[in-house]
């Protein structure tokens, strides 16, 4: 097992990359600029929720953009909070691209959080945005869903990393035709070396939750870190803290967002 040299094992007593901690910027002038774009009208907790991670976690800006049909549901603690148009369906309408482009100049990185409905105007909407923004991406749980049509170009783009189910990177496998079947049956290992040979194959990053490992693979090199927390993931959490650390050293996808996993703050 321990022949794959790509291949390090995390646990909270042996971080593998403590130096990601040690120097989170203590400024928050140089704690980077995170944008979430998210929500429709019959919900937006993962926005909230990740609003608040962030913050925590000790990101210097977070800004968040959402339907305007939530202007009067928003909570006072989200305090920075961009409206953009909505569709009939409650989500972001196509005119938001102007918005979702404005946040995505100001932003030194983006984590499309999901909560997304499932329009296909949205999907349009996002799937333009994907395309024409070039800064760090993070994408996680309905917002990979509704992109589902543009999978070729989210694993071409640069910068980006997928915080998916097991489930989500089956259905990716699929639709990129990549020749590797996926099963729930198969060995963390036979997983592990699949990762590899795709973020090889793509620049895209990948994290996944299989056999109670958080698994993070990028450029080749992949970390496992036991996980007994599936909730966070579908919750938006595992996302948004791994924005946060991605944004201090955008240069070190693997070592940042695995030093992610351990944190708590």
């Amino acid at each position: 097992m321990d022949t794959h040299s790509y291949w390090r094992k995390q646990t909270p007593a042996t971080p593998l990359f403590p130096d990601i901690d040690w120097g989170k910027p203590e400024q928050r002038s140089q704690s980077g600029r995170l944008g979430i774009i998210g929500g429709n009208k019959l919900g937006f907790a993962g926005v909230g929720e990740g609003y608040g991670i962030a913050v925590a976690a000790g990101v210097g800006e977070v800004r968040v953009l959402l339907p305007d049909v939530l202007r009067k549901a928003i909570p006072a603690t989200i305090t920075d909070t961009v409206f953009g148009a909505t569709n009939p369906s409650g989500s972001l309408a196509r005119d938001a691209l102007i918005q979702m482009k404005t946040i995505g100049q100001w932003a030194t990185g983006i984590l499309l959080i999901g909560d997304a409905g499932r329009n296909s105007e949205t999907a349009i909407v996002y799937e333009d945005f994907i395309q024409t923004y070039t800064g760090p991406l993070t994408m996680t749980r309905d917002a990979i869903d509704l992109v589902k049509h543009s999978s070729q170009l989210i694993i071409e783009r640069p910068d980006t990393l997928l915080i998916l189910s097991f489930a989500q990177l089956q259905k990716l496998f699929q639709l990129v035709y990549y020749p590797k079947v996926l099963t729930f049956s198969m060995q963390l290992t036979s997983l592990i070396e699949a990762l590899h040979k795709f973020t090889i194959t793509y620049p895209v990053s990948v994290t996944v939750l299989f056999k109670e490992q958080l698994i993070v693979a990028t450029g080749g090199e992949v970390t496992s870190t036991p996980w007994e927390n599936p909730m966070a993931i579908w919750r938006g959490s595992v996302a948004t803290k791994a924005s946060v650390y991605w944004l201090w050293t955008p240069k070190k996808t693997l070592e940042s967002v695995t030093s992610s996993l351990l944190s708590r703050p």
